[in-house]
């Protein structure tokens, strides 16, 4: 029986990323994917929606302009746009793979060992690993499970990945469908919700249960994202539910029922479906491990099962489902197994980004998580209209919001930006809630100019009463207020 110090299942983002952290620290590592380096992360999930985002927006920004050029608008074609997408995952793909062949031939030789096929943990130490024909049992001092997950499939519905859809069949659609039904106003839902509009050769409709989609995000950021969709054509279901959705003559009729009890059915060419994803967790250990289960995904306490040398990250956990989130406890899971991680593994400090329209980032809290947490903070706002930089873009929709502590320290709670270039602006402000620090280190800092990260400092100036453009003056555009015990009060200074 071959012996490993680690084995490894799973190659997505946090497999990978767990067996590269364990070379480092010159361990054996068996890493075991069944299909393709690189998981949902790349082949139908974060790289690819995000390249459909891309080309989104080109196309949407291009329709825009038109009349600058004087040009009558261009046909846009499907298969080149899906052709670019998917030379996108096969590049990284490529990266990956040609990464682990190297490996062997550098100064890492014969410490990692990849091999496909599918992987079952048989107890504490054993993994059993199937091929075509063929089943071997290997020995591991250390286990991780990151297997990842897969959309999530509703039984009422007649998913057929080809009228039906869920985000992996969505990859392999022949055109752009005329009408659309996306099931689930969450941030996936919302994020195919702004590419197909933004293409504009698709009627897009979106089912929402509550009264706004994206319900766990503060209303400011939800109007601005609302107004952009419906300005590109998307009609939101709100205050809805799916009674019922059939394939008729190769075609989508839904039904839904509103809450004031009225009910309406609708007719379109295909339907997505975004419920949420769930974990990858069939087959993969004997009842006899014992590892401890629920509904969400494996239990564990800073990526450690109960099971000691097993460990589980990424989407497999009942933890928060990112990529950045699924590399980072798989780091910290080796590093436990090897060694004493440096700093515990912490989650306030995890950027986010919806890719939307406008794209949306954060870092921390955001006011509604502040306010049903009971926390009193101080908030600054600042429209993109104020910063120079938006305006040379020429786009000012958006704004920056900056949560800090309602005391003289002002610890950085969280911060949200919307608008042009927002996942670059929040990485400052992610180190300092990582190193609980308050706002004088942003205050000073000279940033380019123009930037959008002026509009950071900005911020950070109107709470401590020295800004450039002073709220009072600038109402509608500037805000900086307290928050205490729910209650709102502007801050004079």
């Amino acid at each position: 029986m071959e012996k490993f110090d680690l084995v490894i299942i799973g190659a997505g983002p946090s497999g990978y990323a767990a067996a590269m952290r364990a070379i480092d620290f010159r361990k054996k590592t068996l890493l075991i994917e069944r299909n393709q380096v690189g998981g949902a992360g790349v082949t139908n999930g974060a790289l690819s929606s995000k390249t459909w985002w891309e080309l989104s927006r080109e196309a949407s920004a291009f329709r825009k302009n038109l009349k600058r050029y004087n040009i009558q608008e261009p046909s846009i074609s499907f298969k080149e746009i899906q052709s670019e997408v998917r030379k996108a995952v096969q590049e990284r793909k490529s990266l990956l793979e040609e990464h682990l062949q190297q490996l062997n031939s550098s100064s890492y030789a014969n410490l990692l060992t990849y091999r496909k096929g599918n992987a079952k943990v048989l107890g504490k130490n054993e993994v059993e690993i199937s091929t075509t024909g063929n089943k071997e049992i290997v020995y591991a001092e250390n286990i991780i499970l990151a297997t990842g997950s897969r959309p999530r499939h509703l039984p009422e519905l007649p998913i057929d990945e080809k009228i039906v859809l869920t985000s992996e069949g969505i990859e392999d659609l022949d055109d752009f469908p005329e009408s659309m039904v996306i099931v689930g106003a969450g941030v996936i839902g919302c994020e195919y919700a702004t590419i197909f509009s933004g293409f504009g050769k698709t009627k897009v409709h979106l089912i929402d249960k509550g009264d706004r989609i994206l319900p766990f995000e503060d209303e400011d950021v939800v109007k601005i994202v609302e107004r952009n969709m419906e300005n590109k054509g998307v009609l939101i279901h709100r205050n809805s539910r799916l009674v019922s959705m059939k394939i008729i003559n190769g075609r989508v009729e839904y039904e839904l029922e509103y809450t004031d009890g009225s009910k309406q059915t609708f007719n379109v060419e295909k339907a997505l479906v975004s419920v949420g994803r769930v974990a990858n967790i069939e087959n993969l250990i004997n009842d006899e491990v014992g590892i401890q289960i629920t509904k969400r995904g494996i239990e564990n306490n800073e990526t450690q099962t109960n099971i000691t040398n097993i460990y589980a990250v990424g989407d497999l956990t009942a933890d928060i489902s990112l990529v950045n989130v699924g590399e980072l406890e798989a780091r910290y899971a080796v590093e436990r197994m090897f060694s004493k991680p440096d700093r515990k593994l912490v989650y306030e400090n995890i950027s986010t980004i919806m890719f939307l329209s406008p794209e949306v980032a954060g870092v921390g809290m955001n006011e509604t998580q502040a306010k049903e947490n009971g926390v009193d903070y101080k908030v600054v706002t600042l429209e993109y209209s104020t910063i120079s930089r938006a305006i040379a873009k020429r786009n000012t929709q958006g704004f920056i919001k900056l949560l800090v502590t309602n005391d003289d320290q002002m610890k950085i709670l969280g911060m949200k930006v919307v608008g042009n270039h927002a996942s670059s602006a929040i990485q400052a402000v992610a180190v300092l809630i990582s190193m609980d620090k308050g706002i004088e280190e942003l205050a000073e800092c000279v940033h380019p100019h123009p930037s959008i990260t002026e509009g950071i400092q900005e911020c950070v100036r109107m709470l401590m009463g020295k800004s450039l453009f002073k709220p009072t003056a600038l109402k509608g555009r500037l805000s900086c207020r307290t928050c205490a015990k729910g209650e709102y009060a502007d801050i004079v200074f």
